[in-house]
């Protein structure tokens, strides 16, 4: 789905809310420059880190922590961020605000939410597309 919008190779991502790393896993498989997952759970971050250490990934940095915590501490510009929040979440709908308010994405960068179809994104001053796949949305987010 990502292939037609932005070229992997050589770019800098962060995965939000990376549960057991499979997308931030995934973005490095397709030679992104640099990959920084946030994620609580300590028995994911557990897993991601055996995986990283059993495939030898060393673009790959876990930082445990409250994605809201990281994002407000943040200070780097990424040229993609993708972000798997649970659908129940309270504050999902806060989440592309933060990401634009905390200047995280970079000018031409890509920004994708995914959430259930309880919520609607399409006002947000960012949103540029939504897409679903089953019970699965996704939405995404530029610079205008």
């Amino acid at each position: 789905m990502l292939n037609n919008r932005i070229d992997f190779e050589g770019i800098d991502v962060l995965d939000l809310f990376a549960g057991t790393g499979s997308i931030s896993i995934e973005f490095v498989s397709r030679d992104c420059n640099s990959v920084i997952s946030v994620e609580l759970n300590d028995r994911h971050c557990n897993f991601i880190r055996k995986v990283c250490a059993e495939l030898k990934i060393s673009n790959l940095s876990l930082v445990k922590t409250d994605v809201f915590k990281f994002i407000s501490g943040c200070h780097t510009q990424f040229d993609m961020i993708f972000a798997d929040p649970p659908y129940e979440l309270d504050n999902i709908a806060e989440i592309p605000g933060l990401i634009f308010s905390h200047n995280l994405l970079k000018s031409d960068g890509l920004f994708v939410l995914e959430h259930s179809s309880k919520t609607d994104f399409t006002n947000h001053t960012n949103f540029v597309d939504h897409r679903h796949y089953g019970n699965v949305n996704f939405s995404f987010f530029e610079y205008k």
